[in-house]
């Protein structure tokens, strides 16, 4: 990219993050960028259902899944989840929370807490705590008509601190569009022994296929090893989640925590995957969804590295396109934790597993508060939605103009997406 162009890329974000606090839609901003093909484009809208900031407690991972035709007008109601996060400890998760819209995010309900998601009491090792779910991600089950969500649980010591050494296994519920319920959460039941002692798929990205099975990726740590990945295969009949086998298990074993929040795709009859680590994010890719070659850094398509380190990743698919969206450093933003902020979406080359750099633009802005644990939905062929909200930590964060948003970021598609169904 040339000077002038990284210029105007800082002036966006810089304009963005003023207009934004002033309350003007992200709609009526122009791009600066245009893509290498003219037919595919597309506008930003920017909506925000709620916010929470009183110096104790903010929202975090909030992301939404669809109930087609559930809504206005044969329009999908949108379900939202998110947990409400203690600020003076670490990823201390007390209770899940819902809210939904059925007119496409021009109004909310207010966030209710979920009983049927909250912690629940467990002996580990002979000690009783609370063990919470959390990093969870709702997603329409096309072939049994069920909106299922995934994640995993964290168990705590009694005083709520996370235990030593981390037992979690996925969890995942179902949604009740009748009654607006989510039922009692479980957990999916993997291979005894202890490599998957420790194994979740906390902010994750699944790929659901024709005949109803799961590609659900997971990461797990065997005991005394650095964090490993994997792509499962999972069986789902509208009510129990099963695992069936898993594929290839990337590993990392190097002075980092090693490779962490896998997330999948499929475009153009192959699968991609991309995956956290402490130093870089990185991009691995298949034939079958299940067995891939190994991963690369993630790269701009000019060679240099993309600067996501040490959090998630994930997938936007349209038909016509692949999309990374994430965070990076170099983005006037040294003043953030791990510089989260602000959120980005590029264009993917799938063959030279690069982001477009001349595509990239800004989905959220910038305002101190990280924006890295976020979701991407796809509500309809032509709105696909970005969940974030403003984690509020390390402390002073709001002197930047963040308050605890929760945000939606609207991408209307000028040609419709024609592998939404």
């Amino acid at each position: 990219m040339s000077n002038r162009s990284q210029g105007d890329g800082l002036d966006r974000r810089r304009f963005l993050k003023s207009t934004l606090i002033g309350g003007i839609s992200l709609s009526v901003i122009p791009s600066l960028y245009s893509y290498n093909r003219e037919e595919l484009d597309y506008s930003l809208d920017l909506n925000t259902p709620t916010k929470l900031y009183d110096g104790e407690r903010c929202w975090c991972h909030p992301r939404a899944g669809i109930v087609p035709g559930a809504g206005e007008n044969g329009n999908p109601r949108v379900v939202m989840t998110m947990n409400k996060l203690d600020l003076a400890g670490m990823d201390v998760f007390y209770g899940m929370y819902g809210l939904h819209t059925d007119d496409l995010a021009k109004t909310w309900t207010p966030p209710k807490e979920l009983k049927s998601l909250a912690p629940l009491y467990e002996t580990i090792n002979g000690v009783k705590g609370p063990t919470a779910i959390s990093d969870f991600t709702p997603k329409w089950h096309a072939a049994s008509k069920t909106l299922l969500g995934t994640g995993h649980t964290v168990a705590y010591t009694p005083e709520w601190k996370v235990r030593k050494p981390r037992p979690r296994d996925t969890s995942y519920s179902i949604y009740n569009f009748k009654n607006g319920k989510w039922s009692d959460w479980q957990k999916m039941q993997m291979p005894e022994g202890d490599k998957f002692y420790s194994s979740g798929a906390g902010c994750v990205q699944r790929y659901d296929l024709e005949d109803g099975k799961i590609l659900l990726p997971v990461y797990y740590r065997p005991e005394g090893k650095n964090s490993r990945v994997t792509v499962c295969m999972c069986s789902f009949d509208g009510k129990k989640l099963d695992y069936l086998s898993n594929g290839t298990e990337l590993e990392l074993n190097d002075d980092t925590r090693g490779l962490g929040e896998p997330s999948i795709t499929k475009f153009k009859n192959e699968y991609f995957l991309t995956i956290r680590n402490d130093k870089k994010g990185f991009v691995a890719k298949s034939k079958d969804g299940l067995h891939f070659e190994k991963y690369e850094p993630w790269r701009f398509d000019d060679g240099s590295e993309l600067g996501s380190y040490n959090t998630q990743q994930h997938w936007l698919t349209h038909s016509d396109a692949l999309f990374l969206v994430y965070t990076r450093r170099g983005a006037d933003n040294d003043h953030v934790f791990r510089h989260r902020a602000p959120l980005f979406m590029a264009e993917v080359d799938q063959d030279k597993l690069c982001v477009i750099r001349a595509t990239e633009r800004v989905l959220v802005p910038e305002r101190g508060a990280r924006l890295g644990n976020f979701g991407v939905t796809d509500v309809s062929p032509y709105e696909s939605w970005v969940t974030v909200s403003e984690w509020m930590q390390p402390e002073g964060v709001e002197k930047y103009g963040s308050d605890g948003s929760v945000f939606v970021a609207k991408i209307n598609w000028n040609n419709p997406n024609k592998l939404f169904s």
